[in-house]
């Protein structure tokens, strides 16, 4: 029955979505809201009347993902693929970015973070590294009228050090801009490393510990979580990390915050990684059981 439910849905989701192209952003068409809430509602219902009583039923199918952290990976690929530049691989890439954004939060997902550019990024020829730095000046600046319309939080979290000046001040100001704002909050990841989120927050607890404002005793998972650069948002654990191009690994992004987070490598690279891969996505999803550990 479980399988039926997921391959029905599926195609449902397959048939309709096509239909989308035919709009324009920046808004979302209400029919996909509706096969969204018809996904949620279908899975919902199959729950209660399968598997209500249990552990593995309240934990199971229907739900949406409070935050979803997506590896935009394939850029390049996409590029080779069409005998473009990599700067055009990566501009398709920054304009699908804003779509599949906006219809996350239209889906009722809180918090969306974008693993931008990593911490292993600045290895890169130094032509495509300073591309990059210049459309994330870029994108700011044509995108902040849109994030305060739609009050959406804007948090970048990763190293400051190496970022340029300008850039700097783009960041400051759309977060100061759009801290107030709580219901959609997207976080982008530029120079983020986990490893890095990792130690800074183990070296910010010895100071603490050093200067006798808690003691040894009282660190737990709980304080870790307050010290890391997630720690910006309401829900900082993701529930679903999606990694388009079909690579199967998370790279260095949130080793600590990922523990029990479902993890989907779709075989797409992230400029075709349209709607009806965000459906398959969320379906594969509400179909997981997720049991933290727990016996079923």
């Amino acid at each position: 029955m479980s399988s039926l439910l997921s391959i029905f849905l599926t195609c449902l989701a397959l048939i309709l979505i096509p239909c989308l192209f035919i709009f324009r952003r920046p808004s979302v068409p209400l029919f996909l809201k509706k096969t969204i809430i018809f996904i949620k509602t279908a899975t919902s219902q199959y729950n209660d009347e399968e598997e209500s009583g249990t552990i593995g039923g309240k934990e199971k199918r229907g739900r949406m993902p409070k935050h979803v952290a997506i590896i935009l990976d394939g850029n390049r690929r996409w590029a080779n693929k069409r005998g473009l530049r990599v700067s055009e691989g990566h501009e398709a890439g920054a304009r699908r970015l804003l779509e599949h954004v906006m219809d996350c939060f239209a889906m009722g997902i809180n918090t969306i973070s974008l693993f931008a550019f990593s911490t292993e990024n600045w290895g890169r020829p130094d032509g495509e590294v300073n591309f990059l730095m210049a459309m994330f000046e870029k994108n700011f600046k044509s995108e902040m009228a849109y994030y305060d319309r739609y009050k959406v939080k804007i948090s970048v979290i990763g190293r400051r050090t190496n970022m340029p000046e300008s850039l700097l001040g783009l960041i400051q100001e759309v977060e100061e801009a759009t801290k107030s704002y709580k219901e959609k909050h997207l976080i982008m990841a530029i120079d983020y490393s986990g490893r890095f989120d990792i130690l800074q927050a183990c070296k910010c607890l010895a100071e603490k510990t050093k200067n006798g404002l808690i003691q040894v005793e009282d660190i737990d998972e709980r304080m870790i979580d307050k010290e890391l650069m997630t720690s910006c948002s309401e829900y900082p654990n993701p529930d679903l990390l999606i990694r388009t191009s079909g690579e199967q690994r998370i790279s260095n992004f949130f080793l600590w915050q990922s523990a029990y987070t479902e993890l989907y490598f779709p075989n797409v690279l992230w400029p075709d990684f349209g709607e009806a891969e965000y459906l398959k996505a969320l379906t594969w999803y509400q179909q997981r059981q997720r049991r933290f550990g727990r016996r079923v």
